[in-house]
């Protein structure tokens, strides 16, 4: 019908346009000239939006999630497999391994679901008990553990994690459940195909992928890795593992699998690390890998080709910076973890925070750049939870844990997610982080995709904060009039992610700045920009520039901003709005431009003071915190850097 009223309208206007131009009694025939057409069409459409293909709102996502079938999550005691994950990222209501009903707030536009690729297989039979587990003493103690549950699995969790970290999983097991076992094969399988019937196009994109998780010795080297593609692509191959003699924990060998998936398949596949923080010193090198490699020309080339981005906030610490790293920096403190390497077999020290910390590798990239001719660390920045419970969980009131032991409950915060002779992460230190928000096109695999690899991404720490970024020359004041800065931020410059565009004349840069709350969030207290160069010396350099804020408030003669304020009610877990502001935008040029000198610029963007989920965990269960615990914070975005390389180069 919809067609059939379109055709009579169609031929309805001919007949009209036909009737007026034939003579007929009082009417003049009409004359076209080209003149007149020109001028009855205006030169550009009369909608903005119309022949534009820009993104106009971000996507929002998650992308490193664990359900029942990764081998520690199982442990744990997670029952909930990827249907379950699925369901619960598009909005449905599910029940937790725990028994607890849990429901997003707003349902989640797009994820990656990233079970542990070594051992795929075990953890189902490790909870079902089947008699090659138990075969095994380790599997059974693994086994009894599981069945205990909460402490006591946590404990066996920790057990394997630390087994499957030093190289001492047992022969038996790491055979059974391998490339080449069958176990190994249908749990692919699985995943694929269950990534396939959650996807959604345009509605939810679900993406299939992986963890390759390089842990040698308890040094954090994990990627996670996102296919562009479907299962015709993805059952051609089985993803690599880590445990010799099956893989290697060499992230060269991770990069030989990418080129040959895509050489294989024609398809493609991105990789993200995440987590430097607990890599003590080997996440970001620029002289010597942990497998006795060197950054060279090679190793550069690589690691720039595969990974294009790099997850910096998530529930094990945020990885943005480090008050050691950067002293001047008064945010820098927020949600680190510094105890030592993932499983705290070797404690940290400070000499070791260089390598670990995304703006810190930001800056080391602009000199390996300089050195080699490719920045290895020119990354886009995301957020995620890292849950173990196959719910992705990001924001503070409605935070489900690491793992189903510490799933919510009065006990949860009474023992340690991490503990040896050297050092404890205690139960309250979790961090709820985090989303990533995507500008795309359109909400399908290739769009999404696609954003990654241009960076433009961002991250927040859970709310959905609003973020725009653009760089270019002549940005000026005029732009902040229009209500859709997108139109004139890609028009006169580069978003967020990309490179500044040729330099314009002698001034410096500027950029288009723009910040919405989250709608059920908090208000924002400022906007600043992060900028590291590297001078002519060689030396590497980094400050912090407050450009927007809200209250009206002044800054002091040492050009500080005064502290937005607190309205935090820790009686009640909840603040109020009456301080900060709904949106915050602005025109900032660098005032400290050296065209001669290589340049990265991003986003960081602040809330006022909210609770943490500890404070809301007291409310419900009426359970005493410890003092040291952390009881509010601000959260946080922060965008995808843009780029300024000299234009001799």
């Amino acid at each position: 019908m919809k067609t059939q009223r379109r055709s009579t309208a169609f031929l309805s206007s001919v007949a009209m346009a036909a009737a007026l131009m034939l003579p007929g009694a009082g009417q003049a025939q009409i004359k076209t000239t080209e003149e007149a057409a020109a001028s009855a069409f205006p030169p550009e459409a009369f909608s903005p939006y119309a022949n534009r293909s820009i993104p106009i709102q971000p996507l929002w996502g998650e992308t490193h999630l664990h359900t029942s079938l990764s081998l520690d999550a199982g442990a744990f005691g997670n029952i909930l497999g990827p249907d379950d994950a699925w369901a619960f990222a598009k909005g449905e209501q599910v029940i937790s391994s725990t028994g607890l009903p849990v429901k997003l707030s707003r349902p989640l536009d797009w994820m990656v679901l990233t079970d542990h690729t070594d051992l795929m297989g075990f953890a189902p039979d490790l909870q079902a008990g089947k008699p090659g587990v138990l075969a095994d003493p380790k599997g059974r103690e693994w086994y009894e553990g599981y069945t205990k549950g909460g402490e006591a699995a946590g404990k066996s969790a920790f057990d394997l994690i630390t087994n499957f970290s030093q190289g001492t999983l047992p022969e038996l097991l790491l055979e059974s459940y391998s490339p080449g076992a069958d176990a190994f094969a249908f749990v692919w399988e699985k995943i694929v195909q269950a990534a396939e019937d959650a996807n959604e196009p345009g509605e939810f994109t679900a993406f299939i992928g992986f963890e390759w998780t390089s842990v040698p010795k308890g040094f954090n080297l994990h990627r996670n890795v996102m296919l562009r593609d479907g299962p015709t692509r993805a059952l051609q191959v089985v993803p690599p593992v880590t445990q010799p003699p099956y893989g290697d924990t060499d992230p060269n060998y991770l990069y030989e699998w990418l080129e040959m998936y895509q050489e294989k398949t024609g398809g493609r596949a991105v990789a993200f690390a995440h987590n430097g923080n607990l890599s003590n010193g080997w996440m970001f090198p620029t002289e010597d890998t942990y497998h006795g490699g060197t950054v060279d020309e090679d190793y550069v080339q690589k690691r720039a080709k595969w990974e294009p981005h790099y997850e910096v906030t998530q529930i094990k610490g945020d990885g943005e910076a480090h008050p050691f790293l950067s002293p001047d920096d008064e945010f820098a403190d927020y949600e680190n973890w510094d105890v030592g390497n993932l499983d705290l077999t070797e404690v940290k020290t400070e000499e070791m925070l260089g390598g670990e910390y995304a703006r810190e590798a930001l800056k080391r990239g602009l000199a390996l750049e300089a050195k080699l001719g490719t920045n290895p660390y020119k990354f886009g920045l995301g957020g995620a939870t890292d849950s173990h419970t196959s719910l992705a969980t990001g924001e503070e009131e409605n935070f489900f844990g690491k793992s189903t032991s510490v799933e919510p409950s009065a006990t949860r915060i009474e023992h340690p997610f991490i503990a040896s002779d050297l050092g404890r992460i205690e139960g309250y230190q979790l961090v709820a982080s985090g989303y990533t928000a995507v500008w795309a096109e359109e909400n399908t695999r290739s769009a999404i995709f696609d954003a990654f690899k241009r960076r433009e991404t961002y991250a927040t720490t859970g709310p959905r904060i609003g973020l725009r970024f653009f760089g270019g020359w002549d940005f000026n004041d005029d732009d902040l009039k229009s209500r859709s800065p997108a139109l004139i931020g890609y028009n006169k410059g580069v978003p967020m992610g990309g490179d500044l565009r040729p330099r314009e004349g002698d001034g410096a840069p500027s950029f288009l700045l723009f910040a919405l709350r989250d709608p059920i969030g908090a208000n924002l207290d400022r906007m600043q920009v992060v900028k590291g160069w590297m001078d002519a010396e060689g030396e590497l350099h980094e400050k912090v520039y407050d450009v927007a804020w809200s209250d009206d408030r002044e800054v002091d003669a040492n050009g500080k901003l005064p502290a937005v304020g607190n309205t935090v009610d820790l009686e009640t877990a909840s603040w109020t709005n009456t301080i900060g502001t709904a949106e915050l935008a602005t025109v900032w040029t660098d005032p400290d431009f050296d065209a001669s000198e290589r340049a990265f610029y991003y986003v960081r963007v602040l809330e006022i003071p909210t609770p943490r989920w500890v404070v809301y965990d007291k409310l419900r269960f009426g359970i005493e915190l410890p003092e040291e615990a952390q009881l509010i914070h601000q959260e946080r975005a922060y965008s995808s850097p843009i780029w300024y390389t000299p234009s001799e180069e």
